[in-house]
């Protein structure tokens, strides 16, 4: 199948890309560039990659912005794809607090962009990026793990409220045009290329440098980190089941909660080297917990999350390091 992909040449886009080029399938990439959250060089140097290791008839890339209706419109029609899956986003919890209309216009605007195109031009099946951060904040001591089926009324910033809002637009759409969407909400993702801004390679590049880090709050604060493989496995599935007319929402995560603290104390090991920690107040918009229940995701995608925490930061850290030293 014909797929195209927005954010190719992100943290989560590029191996999906890969994935899907492995499988097969061609792929046509779509991404901004944008440099808000971290230079833009950093995918610039991945869409490199990804044009020099893929072949030329099963992967290409388009500079363009995914609130652009121009230039969604002109991709749709020159290449005529299969199955949209859409992964594009402004993410980030703590910077959606500073611009919420910059989050507003790439994440709702834009992902409604997409599905009016899509309505334009016959395409009846998308899978979209959601996010854990849609479920809010819960009660860390009796928390049980979050299931699908939660309203989701409270999220608590503006880019999980900005993901929720994609969820109910494709749901709409979905109801009047009969687009099959499968949006898959994402939980804490980890590994080889991710983004710089975020915790584990903020963590790593410090500790491994002598630097401190920055850690917000008590250290009791727990996550669910899913592996970057485990992530695409899912990505990947729900692009070639979605169906025309459906709608379903996915969870895709690791299962397993492990608190700031430990995961500090296992970078530690992994790295080979002690943290200094600079104790932080907790930060608005941030949860104390994240916890996902994968059953339906199991039921309809095969998704069986299979990389311990340590063995992806062990990964991590070994690119990591194979990148400073090139």
């Amino acid at each position: 199948m014909k797929v195209f992909l927005t954010g190719a040449a992100g943290f989560i886009g590029s191996h999906t890309a890969e994935r899907l080029v492995a499988a097969g399938h061609e792929v046509v990439g779509f991404d901004s560039f944008d440099d808000y959250l971290y230079p833009s060089g950093v995918k610039r140097t991945t869409a490199a990659t990804l044009l020099a290791s893929l072949p030329s008839a099963r992967f290409r890339l388009v500079e363009g912005d995914i609130a652009d209706e121009t230039a969604v419109a002109t991709v749709f029609s020159s290449h005529r794809p299969d199955v949209i899956c859409h992964l594009a986003a402004l993410a980030g919890v703590r910077p959606s607090l500073a611009e919420p209309l910059r989050y507003t216009r790439t994440n709702v605007h834009g992902t409604t962009v997409i599905l009016e195109a899509c309505r334009r031009h016959g395409i009846d099946r998308v899978v979209f990026a959601s996010s854990s951060s849609v479920y809010g904040v819960r009660d860390p001591v009796h928390v049980v793990a979050f299931r699908e089926e939660d309203p989701c009324l409270h999220p608590a910033s503006p880019y999980a409220a900005t993901k929720r809002a994609g969820e109910l637009m494709c749901s709409t759409y979905r109801d009047l045009f009969g687009i099959g969407i499968s949006s898959l909400r994402f939980f804490t993702v980890f590994g080889p290329r991710q983004r710089p801004d975020m915790a584990i390679h903020k963590f790593v590049a410090a500790i491994s440098s002598g630097r401190p880090i920055h850690v917000f709050g008590d250290g009791t604060s727990r996550r669910d980190y899913t592996y970057i493989d485990d992530i695409v496995s899912g990505v990947v599935a729900a692009c070639l089941r979605v169906e025309p007319g459906a709608y379903n929402i996915y969870n895709l995560g690791g299962t397993v909660t492990t608190s700031l603290a430990e995961l500090v104390s296992m970078i530690e090991v992994v790295v080979g080297r002690a943290a200094i920690i600079d104790r932080q107040p907790v930060q608005p918009g941030d949860v104390p917990i994240t916890f996902a229940d994968v059953n339906n995701a199991a039921r309809d995608l095969d998704y069986s999350p299979s990389t311990p925490v340590r063995l992806g930061l062990e990964r991590f850290w070994e690119w990591y390091r194979t990148r400073q030293t090139a």
